[in-house]
C-alpha cells in the first residue's frame, strides 16, 4: 500500500445549513405575545383569577391600559381609535384567509384581553371597550391577578 492515507473528513456545510434553517424557523413561529405585556401595570386582585382559555380557536388581542387610561403598546402610548381600527382590519384579513366565507359585518374571531391598572377610572376603561365594540370585537376578558403584588 502506498504511504498516503485517506482520512474521511466530514463536510459540515449541510449540517450548518440545517441548523440555520431551524433557527430561522423557530424565530418565525415564536409568539411575541409575551413581549406585548406591560409588566409595570398593577392588576386588580381577584381571588378567582385564571388564565384566558381559547383552546387555540381564536387569537388574542392584548390591550394594556395604564391608570391614565392610555393604551400602551410595547411601553409606548398609542391613540386608541387608530390602533384598534388597524387591529380590526388585520383580524378581518386573517379571518378571511382562514375561512373564505367571513363577511366584514361578522363579529371578529378574537378575544380582547384587557390588562388595566387597578387605578384606571372606569370611564376610561369603558372608552377602550366601547371602541373595541365599535370595531367588531365582541369577546372580552378582563385580566386580574390572584395575589397581591
Amino acid at each position: 500500500m502506498s504511504g498516503s492515507k485517506s482520512e474521511g473528513e466530514a463536510d459540515l456545510t449541510p449540517m450548518l445549513d440545517m441548523v440555520f434553517q431551524l433557527i430561522t424557523f423557530f424565530m418565525l413561529v415564536t409568539s411575541f405575545k409575551a413581549a406585548s405585556l406591560d409588566l409595570s401595570l398593577r392588576l386588580p386582585v381577584v381571588g378567582s383569577a385564571r388564565p384566558v382559555e381559547t383552546q387555540g380557536e381564536e387569537s388574542l388581542l392584548i390591550l394594556n391600559v395604564n391608570k391614565e387610561g392610555q393604551l400602551m403598546v410595547y411601553s409606548l402610548p398609542q391613540d386608541i381609535v387608530p390602533y384598534l381600527k388597524a387591529e380590526a382590519k388585520m383580524a378581518r384579513l386573517e379571518a378571511k384567509r382562514k375561512t373564505g366565507n367571513f363577511k366584514d359585518t361578522d363579529d371578529l374571531p378574537a378575544t380582547v384581553v384587557v390588562r388595566a391598572d387597578k387605578d384606571t377610572p372606569f370611564g376610561l376603561l369603558n372608552l377602550v371597550i366601547k371602541t373595541c365594540q365599535d370595531n367588531g370585537f365582541r369577546k372580552f376578558a378582563l385580566k386580574a391577578t390572584d395575589k397581591a403584588n
